[in-house]
């Protein structure tokens, strides 16, 4: 945090005054004045990092990770139908909730899919990626 603090921070608050300076200078309703505007509106967010050692500077991961996703987004608009469409949804997350909870999504599903048929609805939340390991053992 004290890199971020005397490095960073004075980055972003010299920032912060130039958007803040430029913003009076720009019309109304340009791509720029928008921009500004964006920027400025989520000031607290953008810099948030800088008190919190524990956030990312960027979402560069997050990214990283829903790109497979996003690139094939468009192969998935003929699932057949909505249902079905909704159901590949439903199976993508959880192998992606699998993934990011470091577990072996094969290995996950195939066991979650034995126990289902006899497990009861009112705990089906401990079926879930991030509480999986932890029933697994037990």
């Amino acid at each position: 945090i004290k890199q971020r603090q005397t490095q960073a921070a004075p980055v972003a608050a010299k920032l912060h005054e130039w958007l803040v300076l430029h913003r009076i200078k720009v019309p109304d309703g340009t791509a720029i004045a928008k921009a500004i505007d964006y920027s400025l509106n989520r000031w607290v967010a953008l810099t948030r990092y800088l008190a919190d050692p524990a956030l990312p500077i960027d979402n560069n991961h997050d990214e990283q990770q829903i790109r497979p996703w996003a690139t094939g987004r468009k192969n998935w608009l003929f699932a057949g139908t909505q249902l079905a469409g909704q159901r590949a949804a439903a199976l993508m997350s959880l192998i992606q909730s699998a993934k990011l909870n470091g577990l072996d999504p094969y290995e996950y599903l195939r066991d979650v899919l034995t126990r289902l048929p006899t497990h009861k609805a009112s705990r089906i939340s401990e079926l879930l990626p991030h509480r999986w390991a932890s029933v697994r053992a037990g």
